[in-house]
């Protein structure tokens, strides 16, 4: 069986996920923690509960999702995945640390660059990486395919869609990413957003009110 706990971090209020499995095995998704309080919170949980986490992996590298990367590599000793195609907004995450008031932010380095359509096994978890570039050039979504979940950091929303107006991003091919890569998905998965709650693929097909199936 496959658990998940979301801690809710720094001001831009992003979701950052921890998942494992029985044996232990963890992973962190995002992980978004720019404080010592707020890293202690995370620590203590996994530690807590024997967490031995494998991975981090990044759905994509705005700087409100990487804030905690150097400090989960560091403390457990991890490799940081993420798409080659987000490099370029991790190597200018310093610049806008520097511009949204994060003067502690630590430069990190990826180990393990993530490939589209590509299976991670860690222990009982079998995570497919969905390739859904729009509100980053490198966003990837985590599908979870026997829990029914998808963890898709900003591309789709309960009842709204990712941001488009920063750097690199692209309206037209998030519309894309939605449409052809989540909306495919069975109507039943729950979608675990990198803002805000949790939402389905069903409910979005219908009620999104940006993007329709």
């Amino acid at each position: 069986m496959v658990q998940k706990e979301v801690f809710t971090f720094n001001p831009f209020q992003e979701n950052t996920y921890i998942l494992w499995d029985d044996a232990l095995n963890g992973i962190v998704i995002d992980p978004g923690c720019h404080n010592y309080e707020e890293r202690k919170t995370l620590s203590q949980f996994i530690e807590s509960n024997n967490i031995q986490l494998k991975y981090c992996l990044n759905t994509h590298s705005h700087i409100d999702h990487v804030l905690g990367v150097h400090y989960i590599k560091e403390r457990y000793q991890v490799p940081f995945a993420l798409h080659a195609k987000d490099l370029p907004l991790l190597m200018d995450a310093a610049n806008r640390a520097a511009v949204y008031g994060f003067p502690a932010y630590q430069a990190v380095e990826v180990d393990r660059f993530l490939v589209d359509d590509e299976i991670i096994e860690i222990g009982e978890m079998k995570i497919k990486v969905l390739f859904v570039p729009g509100h980053a050039p490198g966003h990837v979504a985590f599908y979870l395919e026997e829990q029914g979940w998808l963890i898709d950091g900003d591309v789709l929303f309960r009842r709204s869609i990712g941001r488009t107006d920063f750097p690199l991003c692209n309206h037209a091919d998030l519309v894309n990413s939605i449409q052809n890569q989540l909306y495919v998905l069975p109507e039943e998965t729950e979608v675990f957003p990198g803002h805000g709650g949790s939402t389905t693929i069903g409910i979005e097909k219908n009620q999104n009110p940006f993007v329709r199936a």
